[in-house]
């Protein structure tokens, strides 16, 4: 009987496996580091490792497939990675066809942000609806939609960039070199950018006693002031709740999801991001045929990579 599955987050900096049985339920787990700088070969052989320290005792007999979230660009359809930054060396690297060539078994390669909405969807804050936008809130902006219970993956698999939706053409520079990205306005760097430009002014916060120094103002010192009462970490916060109320505006025009679901490091400021984004998302609805949409925390935490994994198997395998 097969009824195991292996999944498993690579990183730029860790890779992480589990074996779940198809509830999700965590059987055994692993981890370490991936060394991405010794290229594509090296990170390989660790994902092989990885996967036989969590696999059952009898080997992959029980074993149904493995699912892997990695770092995009990928297409999913080939399960082939095109140069993450992240990992460098990665050239169209078909990873799908190397696992299943070590393993004989199915596997599956998806971009890390759409396999944590599968995760999310199947496992987590998604689990009773059948329309559900995800959205990670962390050193970058990224995001997937589920619509009627399938992943939209676009016609060559790149769907889904939330947070590379133009608000401003004449705004910030995102990471990804190009102007005005929801990412570039409401990212843990873009906040932590705007803190410190602030201060520099000569602006008054307990930020600075927080950090020490302008330069050690990160994102996490700004909610952690802003829980506090702190003014300007306040405002700071509230302008990044803005500009990703107004981008999931623009997703919920588009997709109308039942429930938008939002994990990453910056989703860690609760109550204090989420009814900001709440009401500029009700103020800027086009009418109340929109009304309804649940904005919510993510649910899987740190794990949502790793179920967002197991859920993509499930999801190929039609389970």
């Amino acid at each position: 009987m097969k009824d195991r599955i292996v999944g498993v987050d690579l990183g730029g900096t860790q890779i992480r496996a589990v074996l779940t049985d198809k509830s999700g339920n965590k059987i055994r787990r692993a981890q370490q580091l991936t060394h991405a700088k010794e290229g594509p070969e090296a990170v390989i052989e660790r994902i092989i490792e990885i996967i036989e320290e969590v696999l059952p005792d009898a080997g992959t007999d029980r074993v149904m497939g493995i699912g892997i979230g990695t770092p995009g660009p990928v297409d999913p359809t080939t399960g082939t990675l095109y140069d993450p930054p992240n990992l460098p060396g990665w050239k169209a690297i078909s990873l799908a066809d190397r696992i299943e060539a070590a393993f004989d078994r199915p596997a599956f390669v998806g971009n890390d942000a759409n396999v944590a909405a599968l995760g999310e969807f199947r496992f987590g804050a998604g689990a009773d609806v059948d329309d559900l936008v995800y959205i990670t809130v962390s050193t970058g902006i990224g995001g997937g939609i589920v619509s009627g219970s399938q992943l939209i993956t676009g016609a060559r698999g790149f769907a889904g960039e939330i947070g590379h939706q133009t608000l401003d053409p004449d705004g910030p520079m995102c990471g990804c070199g190009q102007p005005g990205h929801l990412e570039a306005f409401a990212s843990g760097p873009s906040i932590a950018r705007d803190a410190r430009q602030t201060l520099r002014t000569g602006t008054g916060s307990m930020m600075m006693d927080m950090a020490g120094a302008i330069e050690g103002v990160t994102a996490k010192i700004v909610a952690q002031a802003a829980t506090q009462g702190d003014e300007l970490a306040l405002k700071i916060l509230r302008r990044a709740a803005f500009y990703i109320g107004v981008g999931l505006t623009n997703v919920i025009h588009i997709v109308e999801p039942e429930r938008i679901a939002i994990g990453g490091g910056v989703s860690q400021a609760g109550a204090l991001l989420f009814e900001p984004i709440r009401e500029t998302v009700n103020d800027r609805l086009m009418s109340n045929v929109y009304e309804g949409v649940e904005i919510v925390p993510a649910t899987l935490g740190d794990d949502v990579g790793l179920l967002g994994a197991v859920a993509l198997v499930l999801s190929e395998l039609g389970e």
